[in-house]
């Protein structure tokens, strides 16, 4: 058994492992922390800044304790960065293997069935079809992670891997060479199974219907970046559906109608089909969420057509639908579509709030519940799992009370760990004077023409991240007019390209100016000179006519809160943590951090934000700034 204290002190086994190993405080006591809540079956909400070391300190506690462990990650880059890379390492530090696997959701897998029976893809896809024909003859796996020659986000995937309602099951004649199934069997036999958080998510909602849940039994569940749970259990917990969805199931249907030859069963796809257009013309025209209460009277009238039409084409599948197992599965997932485009579009007792999502070629209708609180907590609340929520940002100040609230956690322990690099003498934040409210007219101009003249004072680069694309987009114009203020340096925008590849070149051009909103506000790590800047244009309020926003501050409400105090200022605050934390990634790293909201100064909620920052300093002098950089970029930072 290893100490944690030695394992994380002078003479770690890390040293030889990762170049630049310092011991930290904080990862010895959190790793402590950790094994001792998982040997007591309890439950810990941890903070750790950046540079505590979380991912160590969780995992070789969890790799020690002898308890079936599942380690839950915010995204899939960081599940294949976590099983790939740091738990073979923390494997060699303790000089014995360990039984791990890596479990995604199915539609990750290549799904050979589908492969073998793949229509027509059309000129576009033609390529990627056959990089997916040579792969799978070389992968153990499927997982498509491997395939870096076809993209993510390729409209390949859809046809080569399966979903729930598509899968076959052990009808399917390929069942026995399934990579779904040799992952789930691999999870099941493994002490350690490394998922996602949307998986996770999955498996609990399938649990709370009654179903048999797929991920394996554990007796510990440690979720990182646990601060984004609270609102992909909401999605997980609501219903919804979309036009893309229904268009693509027509279009199997279609395929695997085309042997019965049937005038009238053509003619019912395609009133189906036709329906859904009108539905989308009907729709608003303005893209984002908009409540459905506002605009069902407009598209009552197309959404029957869509159901009417739905029950004609389930009744004519319901027909030949035992003539295959495909067919079988297809009147499935129909007869689910009607059963929920019911439950969307009929204004009955159910206590959750109806909303639209339009997006240029799609629409989503949406039913979301007040608070998944009381869920959560009937899943979590049990005397047989030990459960660890950590992140760099959970608490507001050392007040863990908002993500525990909306977790369902009670009395919970709460333990903070601030990052161990000295922000106080590397960091800087800088609050230009004299900047006009967010709500006015040309904020956003005044708001570059305060952070650009920054550049002129280092050598490195800058992000500037906005609150809405509408800024992000004005942002982007007066850049191009005013090209001469960048000094030659290369403009990078959100939207342009792939994120990952704008942070590639963003890093190689050590000097790069990138505008982004949402996306790069979490999950983006530049280390060194090529970032010393990021400047926040708002304080991220999410906006208050937001239907999920909307859904939280009814169900404060009517608990007799303050949805203010209570939500939206605790979730501003932590948003605010997760965009200025982009800047010091490194202990070597320095920079300036730029808030360019006046309501940090002239409203009294402004000092919980700035408090969210200590022991950082804060200036409101450009020349304090510049004096900052100079100092910095002729010495280095002193870590």
């Amino acid at each position: 058994m290893t100490d944690l204290s030695e394992f994380f002190g002078a003479n770690s086994p890390l040293k030889q492992l990762l170049p630049g190993f310092q011991p930290r405080a904080g990862q010895a006591w959190m790793a402590e922390a950790v094994a001792e809540t998982i040997a007591n079956l309890d439950k810990l909400v941890v903070e750790a800044g950046t540079g505590t070391g979380k991912t160590f300190a969780y995992l070789l506690p969890a790799l020690q304790s002898g308890r079936k462990t599942i380690i839950s990650t915010g995204t899939k880059a960081l599940q294949d960065q976590l099983y790939h890379r740091d738990l073979p390492l923390i494997g060699r530090a303790i000089g014995r293997p360990v039984a791990t696997a890596l479990l995604k959701g199915r539609a990750n897998y290549l799904c050979l069935e589908r492969l073998d029976h793949i229509a027509d893809v059309g000129e576009t896809l033609l390529n990627d079809l056959n990089a997916v024909h040579e792969w799978r003859y070389r992968t153990d796996s499927g997982d498509k992670a491997e395939l870096t020659e076809v993209a993510e986000d390729s409209r390949i995937w859809p046809f080569v891997t399966s979903t729930v309602d598509n899968c076959l099951g052990q009808k399917c004649p390929e069942y026995s060479k399934c990579h779904v199934v040799k992952a789930r069997r691999a999870a099941q036999e493994a002490d350690l199974v490394v998922v996602n958080h949307h998986l996770l998510l999955a498996d609990l909602a399938m649990k709370e219907e009654g179903f048999v849940e797929f991920l394996p039994g554990a007796e510990a569940i440690i979720l990182d970046e646990a601060h984004q749970i609270p609102d992909l259990a909401v999605q997980f917990f609501g219903v919804s559906l979309g036009t893309r969805e229904i268009e693509r199931l027509i279009d199997e249907v279609r395929v695997a109608t085309v042997p019965f030859r049937q005038s009238e069963l053509q003619r019912r796809i395609d009133a189906v089909q036709t329906a859904v257009r009108v539905l989308r013309a009907e729709a608003p025209r303005e893209e984002g969420r908009q409540q459905l209460a506002e605009v069902i009277d407009h598209l009552r009238e197309p959404l029957d057509t869509l159901r009417l039409a739905l029950a004609g084409l389930n009744t004519a599948l319901a027909e030949i639908a035992d003539s295959s197992v495909e067919l079988d599965k297809l009147h499935e997932q129909l007869t689910s579509m009607m059963e929920r485009l019911v439950l969307l579009a009929t204004d009955d007792a159910w206590d959750g709030l109806r909303w639209l999502e339009i997006n240029p070629r799609s629409l989503r209708i949406n039913l979301t519940p007040l608070d998944v609180s009381s869920t959560l907590n009937g899943l979590i609340d049990n005397a047989h799992q030990a459960w660890i929520f950590t992140s760099a940002t959970l608490a507001v100040g050392e007040d863990f009370s908002h993500f525990a609230k909306r977790m369902g956690l009670v009395d919970v322990a709460g333990l903070t760990f601030p990052s161990p690099y000295a922000v106080d003498r590397n960091g800087l934040i800088y609050l230009p004077p004299g900047l006009p409210q967010p709500s006015e007219f040309g904020h956003t101009e005044s708001v570059l023409e305060a952070v650009i003249p920054l550049l002129r004072k280092t050598a490195g680069g800058m992000f500037c991240l906005f609150t809405s694309h509408r800024a992000l987009n004005t942002a982007k114009k007066w850049c191009r007019t005013h090209k001469k203020s960048l000094g030659g340096r290369q403009l990078l925008v959100q939207g342009s390209a792939p994120r990952d590849d704008l942070l590639r070149r963003f890093r190689e051009a050590g000097d790069a100016v990138l505008l982004g909103t949402g996306s790069f506000w979490e999950g983006v790590d530049v280390r060194g000179q090529a970032l010393t800047i990021v400047a926040i244009d708002k304080l991220p309020f999410a906006s208050p006519a937001d239907p999920l926003m909307m859904a939280r501050l009814e169900f404060i409400r009517r608990e007799g809160g303050n949805g203010f105090i209570e939500h939206q200022l605790p979730q501003a605050v932590l948003a605010m943590k997760q965009g200025a934390g982009r800047l010091l990634r490194d202990q070597n790293d320095y920079g300036v951090i730029v808030l360019c909201d006046p309501r940090l100064t002239s409203k009294s909620y402004g000092r919980t934000f700035l408090k969210s920052f200590e022991p950082m300093p804060t200036t409101t002098s450009f020349d304090d700034v510049a004096a900052f950089l100079a100092d910095h970029e002729s010495k280095g930072a002193v870590a």
